[in-house]
């Protein structure tokens, strides 16, 4: 296949591993079958490798997600380019869904577990809530996060 014959693969695949359901937030599933919009300034493709890296105000859209960086890197599954076994994005990194958003600047998303791993000034906000650490750990289909490194939190009353 082709540098060109990839891209819609690429395209199709890029948020492959989050579950099924049509909902806002992290914790609440996303629509598998929605359309999936990629831009960025460049693509590379490694068939070697099988790693596709996308540079230049990456955004990628899929239903209520949205996850923007300056470069963003696909890893293929060893073996089967037809299923994603790795999102890193890197630089100015910003992932929202609804109210919740992150920032950090750097985010890996393992498809297989729905874990995304936010490592570098990382802030988080669920409505009014903010969360704040070094590294959070949030798994997409669970809703459940993790911090470490000098963790912050405000929590307004009243607020889940």
């Amino acid at each position: 296949m082709n540098r060109l014959g990839l891209l819609p693969l690429v395209l199709t695949l890029a948020f492959a591993g989050v579950a099924a359901a049509q909902t806002t937030g992290f914790g609440n599933p996303q629509d598998v079958k929605a359309p999936v919009e990629v831009t960025a300034d460049n693509l590379q493709v490694d068939q070697k490798t099988g790693e596709a890296v996308f540079t230049g105000k990456v955004l990628i859209g899929q239903g209520a997600m949205r996850l923007s960086a300056d470069r963003v890197s696909v890893t293929y599954a060893d073996g089967d380019q037809q299923r994603i076994k790795t999102l890193r994005a890197e630089g100015n990194v910003t992932l929202a869904s609804g109210t919740d958003a992150a920032e950090a600047k750097t985010a890996d998303y393992d498809v297989e577990s729905g874990n995304v791993v936010l490592k570098g000034n990382v802030l988080l906000t669920q409505g009014a809530n903010v969360l704040a650490g070094e590294t959070v750990t949030v798994n997409l289909g669970t809703g459940q996060a993790s911090a470490s490194g000098r963790v912050r939190s405000v929590l307004q009353p009243g607020s889940n």
